[in-house]
């Protein structure tokens, strides 16, 4: 079980997907799909793991090296 979706679901939704864009395309969305997943859940982790910045420690050096 899938996000809620059981087999005979998502053996509908396979067969829709054949109907509608044909067995030459389904790979290719298929693919395009996961990939697109696959940036998704990167990019999150990569937002998490990202320090604070501290921009008033910054603005004293800042200011300390111009004086």
């Amino acid at each position: 079980m899938i996000g809620g979706f059981g087999v005979p679901e998502l053996i509908l939704i396979l067969i829709i997907g054949l109907v509608i864009f044909g067995p030459g395309k389904l790979p290719d969305i298929g693919k395009a799909f996961g990939k697109s997943i696959k940036e998704f859940k990167t990019a999150q982790n990569d937002n998490d793991k990202k320090e604070p910045i501290n921009i008033t420690e910054e603005a004293k050096e800042k200011s300390k090296d111009e004086a």
